[in-house]
């Protein structure tokens, strides 16, 4: 389970001072796919990266599994996978290698690292990738490593930043159908999407946040209900408060 409890962080310049999240709170169940939706400036980014340890909040606190993100970080990113807005990859490495360093990172060693690896190419059937070296692999080649390297440690929960951004439509549904698979086994799971349909489709709860606070949270159904909407867009265009641009 993932906890963000009151978190307040700021960034300041010579010129101002812009208050990118401002007493942010919301559970991410295990079991669940959770999305985050908002407009682009909400604080989705800065409230992920707090989860990840790459920010500390000024006030208030996130926990993965009960383990403090500030007081614990190692314990925490052990307990946590992320699967970043870019497929960075070391293309002079094999899919294989890659994601043997990832597991490496995690400390992970011998018979059970071997065991791992292969468990997860078999989970996200790339083995026939394994041994490739990854220079010239399609975006949804990369997004296989991307998840594996993210899961080769088998943590409970899992974090996405807009996963889909750049996929074609076959991709897409590949990894649609694994986060389904693993929310299924019991993961918590959560992401942040700009697209409305893949966010009605596969979530179980949806955080709205608005200029860095909760502007509302629930269920698809729920949301448009409660802004009177037969469409998960139309509701969030209205729960935010504005008619100008879309999620990001």
């Amino acid at each position: 389970m993932i906890e963000v409890n009151n978190l307040h962080k700021s960034f300041v310049s010579k010129k101002n001072t812009v208050k990118a999240l401002d007493g942010l709170s919301f559970i991410a169940k295990d079991g669940e796919i959770t999305g985050i939706l908002g407009p682009n400036g909400a604080g989705k980014t800065t409230c992920l990266r707090t989860l990840y340890g790459l920010l500390r909040a000024d006030e208030g606190y996130a926990t993965i599994d009960g383990i403090k993100v500030t007081e614990e970080p190692i314990k925490a990113r052990k307990l946590l996978g992320i699967f970043p807005d870019k497929f960075g990859l070391y293309e002079r490495l094999t899919a294989y290698e890659q994601i043997d360093y990832f597991a490496s990172i995690h400390g992970m060693q011998g018979a059970k690292k071997h065991a791992a690896i292969e468990q997860i190419l078999s989970d996200l059937e790339m083995s026939e990738l394994a041994h490739r070296k990854t220079v010239g692999f399609s975006q949804g080649q990369r997004m296989k490593v991307t998840l594996a390297q993210a899961l080769v440690h088998q943590p409970k929960n899992f974090v996405l930043d807009e996963p889909t951004r750049g996929l074609d439509v076959m991709s897409t549904r590949v990894l649609r159908n694994h986060l389904a698979k693993f929310k299924a086994k019991g993961h918590c799971i959560l992401f942040s999407s700009h697209v409305m349909q893949e966010v009605a489709a596969l979530c179980d709860r949806v955080i709205i946040v608005s200029n860095g606070k909760l502007a509302a949270q629930g269920t698809p159904q729920e949301l448009c209900d409660l802004a009177g909407e037969s469409l998960l867009e139309e509701a969030f265009v209205k729960l935010i408060g504005s008619d100008e641009g879309v999620a990001a």
